[in-house]
């Protein structure tokens, strides 16, 4: 049978609608295949008890990552181990969506008390910023007969052993911050570890510890209310926040400096395209208003950084603290 005009025209019109579908599904296919990160909720695992900086700045920068993302970001509080059970769990996590806050502890220091980590700082997380720097601050029991550090120096080593000092726990930043301390003051003061900033706080207010250095969030409502006594910091200069208050560096030991830091890191596994995105939206984050605001309240430094910037920040880290953990001989339990 020989088509006709209209047969051919019919046939026509028939392949152009199926080649425009055609076309149509083959914009539609990519586009759809491609997937959005973040596409559900994201895990900020907090390797620490809730109470201390730790959470603080992990808190003011999920708050404004949500926003930032348009997922939300909560933070999941996972203690234990001196931080190593959270960064062990994460390092291991394959959801795309589980992030960590690092730490003066779990990435400089406890590479150097830990004989076996269940995780490796460098190898198993890729950094993504450096969120914020917290000065540690030195503590006393308002009952403790010392008004500074001069005087609280003077007490310790006229009673050597006598008094003792509590941490979030060993190889944390007050642990470190303190023996940091005890090391060039020649202090011979006892540890006594707690499982988090919120447990060593409860006793230290109730003055079953004497001393203890806790980062500035943690404690300056209880210095300011004068539940505390704070004798020195341990900042380059003294904090608006606390103007009376001399560095430890002014009180006879100059070049002292103690601060914490807090950064953002995702698992090795992490897709680059979702690490550079949360790259640059972490540091909007930290650096906005409300998260610079809500730090600078408690005396914390908002900073943000490149990946590469913390990555060599970490690297120099590791180096400081490996020779003050050999010297202060600084073990875990």
């Amino acid at each position: 049978m020989i088509p006709t005009d209209e047969d051919r025209r019919r046939f026509l019109l028939q392949t152009a609608a199926l080649g425009a579908a055609g076309a149509s599904l083959g914009t539609a296919l990519p586009a759809f295949a491609q997937t959005t990160w973040p596409s559900r909720n994201v895990r900020l695992v907090v390797p620490f008890a809730p109470g201390g900086s730790s959470e603080i700045v992990a808190r003011a920068t999920a708050s404004e990552l949500s926003k930032t993302l348009g997922q939300s970001v909560y933070v999941d509080n996972k203690p234990g181990g001196g931080g190593n059970i959270a960064m062990g769990e994460v390092a291991r996590s394959e959801d795309q969506h589980t992030l960590i806050l690092g730490h003066i502890g779990t990435l400089a220091v406890n590479p150097y008390i830990y004989d076996k980590l269940p995780y490796d700082p460098n190898r198993d997380f890729k950094p993504i910023t450096l969120l914020a720097k917290v000065p540690s601050l030195y503590v006393v029991h308002p009952d403790v007969p010392a008004r500074n550090l001069k005087e609280w120096v003077a007490l310790v080593r006229k009673n050597p052993g006598k008094f003792s000092y509590g941490s979030a726990g060993n190889g944390s930043a007050g642990h470190l911050a303190m023996e940091y301390l005890k090391m060039v003051a020649d202090l011979y003061i006892l540890h006594v570890p707690y499982r988090g900033t919120g447990p060593q706080l409860t006793d230290l207010l109730a003055g079953r510890l004497e001393a203890a250095s806790v980062g500035a969030p943690a404690i300056i409502q209880f210095i300011k209310a004068g539940k505390l006594r704070c004798i020195a910091t341990g900042s380059k200069e003294r904090l608006p926040q606390l103007p009376d208050v001399p560095t430890v560096a002014e009180q006879g030991f100059p070049g002292f400096e103690m601060t914490q830091w807090y950064g953002l890191c995702a698992p090795a596994n992490l897709a680059q395209p979702a690490v550079d995105k949360l790259a640059v939206e972490s540091v909007k984050a930290i650096r906005s208003p409300a998260a610079r605001e809500r730090l600078s309240h408690d005396a914390a430094e908002a900073v943000g950084s490149t990946p590469a910037q913390f990555a060599a920040f970490i690297a120099q880290e590791q180096q400081r603290w490996k020779a003050v953990v050999a010297r202060a001989k600084i073990k875990p339990d």
